[in-house]
């Protein structure tokens, strides 16, 4: 079987093969060879001359004018052929263009002398010829004849030489064709061999550089072969150690199980007694429910027994800069009993320098003696003034409605006891924000019983039985007269005054923020008895919704805290300018409203069938707060000056009628 040859050996081959071609002899005509008469046409041309020549001048004029033709220059021949140009070495389709370049650019020889007239005519047989006479004509034209003979001769010589030159060259041609297609194929295939020797170099570098790479991962892996060696060593000798471990942890395995299945009778008996505690648990919870359903009742006997209409008195202390009042002035005689006891009564000595006796003295004081609930002498704080009634604000968490008055002459401390300082210190604060904070901490704590309470602020005043929104803010600011007093809804008892807000409240820094604002939009005047005020009637309330999802039960009353306007009398003697008669009707409207509320309380009390709480704004926004469920508690404030005598004898007398009331037994709105 014939090895195969490679591909750049057979492209070689085939060069050298065409180089031969190429540098064969070609017999291709030279240029300057081609004949434009044949010897027929040059026998035609001749003949009108041999008619004009008629002697030897005439001969010689042919001879002249018709030169001789150049001679062909005959193209050397080797071996019978005619040698052809060089063909240039190289290939492909422009082969034939270049040989037909190459024949072209080829210029003529020079052509041969022409033959002077009266020459001697060519020798015949290798002699020279002789020279004929003019006169003999006849012979002259043998002469051309034969010399015509010999042109047409090598002229049919040449015509064939052109014939066999023309064969020559299609057959050059059409090699040449042949050659340019193979020389084509062979570059191609020259292109391909180049291209895989590239693509081969190519795959020769990545070969190495494999190969590098490879001997790099080898002494990698050498080098972690001998680590795995050292740590096979190690996790023999670790390997060790955990037998032996494990051997001491079986033992110790065995004693966990003994000790188990002691625990496992352990925990039976605990899931027996977790049961019995579940089931104790439940029976504590409705034990808790039937305490605290208890502690409910009892709270509110407890209230009931102290009164559902209930007076403090509270004296305020002597401002700096007012004068110090006489000894005896104002007494406290002591509780039932003793001293330890909180004091229940008040003495107001009063003094007449109208009335004598008949020796011309003085009168002795008259003395005014008053007991209510609970008497606070003016160096009683503010946290034992709420210690007193928290309880009664704890009832409001029970469903009970609670309302909560402050009443007394201007400048008697009316808003200082309900509000507190201005400056915010804890010790002056107010009733309102100490029991929103007493009623949040109690609803946190009765939310481990199940209870969840949601609380809802408003604070309106009414200033000449007008309702104004306190806590109205931006554009809503002085539109108090389009706030009226509405039912809820159709068959509804609860009331609610439209267009005023009513904020949800949850931690003190809330009710903080709106105690503010409500003081900043509060209407105040100066007066004779304090330079700023409070001309109207404030209400804070406080709606308390509270449920007990578990047990289905609900519950909601309002606690309302309300700091009454002065309640001091007209002087007959006034004289009334402008701002006098603005003051004028204020007091009016005051003393109206306060009246109205005195009617309430007594027709109330009485059980009388008509109540008229529509008599005033004041009343009837209150109405759900005065009737026979709810629980009053109304403070009686007081100035310690011997110069506000008579509206302090006024405030006591009809704090007192108060307290002669006494309104049915409260009941709890539950649902």
């Amino acid at each position: 079987m014939e090895p195969q040859r490679s591909p750049l050996l057979e492209v070689r081959g085939n060069i050298q093969l065409k180089r031969a071609l190429v540098k064969a002899p070609s017999r291709l005509p030279l240029p300057g060879t081609r004949f434009k008469r044949g010897p027929d046409q040059m026998e035609d041309a001749l003949e009108p001359e041999k008619k004009r020549t008629r002697g030897l001048d005439t001969v010689t004029k042919f001879a002249a004018s018709h030169p001789r033709a150049p001679a062909l220059t005959t193209v050397p021949q080797a071996q019978g052929h005619t040698t052809a140009p060089k063909v240039p070495k190289k290939t492909g389709p422009r082969c034939s263009t270049a040989v037909a370049t190459v024949l072209k650019n080829q210029k003529p020889g020079p052509a041969a002398p022409a033959q002077k007239p009266g020459a001697a005519a060519p020798m015949l047989g290798g002699r020279k010829p002789t020279k004929r006479p003019a006169w003999d004509l006849k012979g002259q034209l043998c002469d051309l004849n034969a010399e015509l003979k010999c042109c047409r001769e090598r002229t049919q010589t040449l015509d064939q030489e052109n014939q066999q030159l023309q064969d020559q060259l299609r057959e050059a041609q059409q090699q040449a064709k042949s050659l340019g297609a193979e020389c084509r194929m062979l570059e191609g295939e020259l292109a391909r061999v180049q291209a895989q020797a590239e693509q081969g170099q190519q795959e020769l570098g990545n070969l190495r550089a494999h190969i590098l790479e490879l001997e790099e991962q080898l002494g990698t892996q050498e080098g972690l072969v001998q680590e795995l060696q050292k740590e096979r060593l190690g996790l023999q000798e670790e390997r060790k150690g955990l037998a032996a471990r494990l051997e001491e942890q079986e033992r110790r395995l065995q004693v966990s199980e003994a000790a188990l299945s002691g625990s496992r009778a352990e925990v039976a008996s605990l899931r027996q007694e977790a049961t019995a505690q579940a089931a104790l648990l439940v029976e504590q919870g409705e034990r808790l429910h039937g305490l605290e359903m208890e502690r409910r009742r009892l709270h509110n006997q407890l209230q009931e027994l102290k009164g559902n209409i209930r007076v403090f008195c509270r004296v305020r202390p002597v401002l700096p800069g007012e004068p110090t009042p006489p000894p005896g002035f104002l007494l406290f005689p002591s509780g039932p009993g003793g001293p330890s006891d909180p004091p229940t009564r008040l003495s107001l000595s009063r003094s007449d320098e109208r009335r004598g006796t008949l020796s011309g003295a003085p009168a002795p004081p008259t003395r005014h003696d008053f007991s209510f609930d609970r008497v606070f002498p003016p160096a009683s704080g503010q946290d034992e003034v709420f210690e007193e009634i928290a309880m009664l604000v704890q009832s409001a968490l029970d469903g009970y409605p609670v309302c909560i008055f402050a009443y007394g002459q201007t400048g008697s401390g009316k808003t200082f006891t309900m509000e507190g300082g201005p400056g915010g210190d804890p010790q002056v604060e107010g009733l309102i924000p100490r029991a929103l904070r007493h009623l949040f901490s109690v609803a946190q704590e009765l939310g481990g019983q199940g209870w969840t309470y949601s609380f809802v602020a408003s604070y309106v005043e009414i200033y000449n039985e007008t309702v104004r929104d306190l806590l109205a803010t931006g554009t809503r600011k002085g539109q108090g007269s389009e706030c009226e007093i509405r039912r809820a809804g159709p068959g509804s008892e609860e009331l609610t005054v439209t267009n005023a807000r009513y904020v949800p409240v949850s931690c003190e820094k809330e009710v903080e923020a709106l105690l503010h604002l409500a003081r900043q939009n509060r209407a105040v005047a100066r007066t004779a008895q304090n330079e700023r005020s409070s001309r109207s009637h404030s209400v804070f309330q406080l709606q308390i919704s509270g449920e007990h999802a578990g047990r289905g039960l609900q519950c909601g009353a309002p606690l309302s805290l309300v700091d009454l306007a002065g309640s001091e009398r007209l002087d007959p003697g006034l004289t009334l300018g402008p701002g006098e008669r603005e003051r004028l009707r204020e007091t009016q409207a005051i003393n109206s409203s306060l009246s109205t509320l005195g009617l309430v309380i007594m027709a109330l009390s009485n059980k009388e069938s008509h109540v008229p709480y529509r008599n005033s704004k004041l009343t009837y926004l209150l109405q759900n707060s005065l009737g026979g469920s709810a629980k009053m508690l109304m403070f009686v404030n007081i100035s310690p000056l011997e110069e506000n005598v008579s509206e302090s004898l006024n405030s006591l007398r009809f704090a007192s009628k108060v307290n002669q009331c006494v309104i049915g037994t409260a009941q709890a709105n539950r649902k």
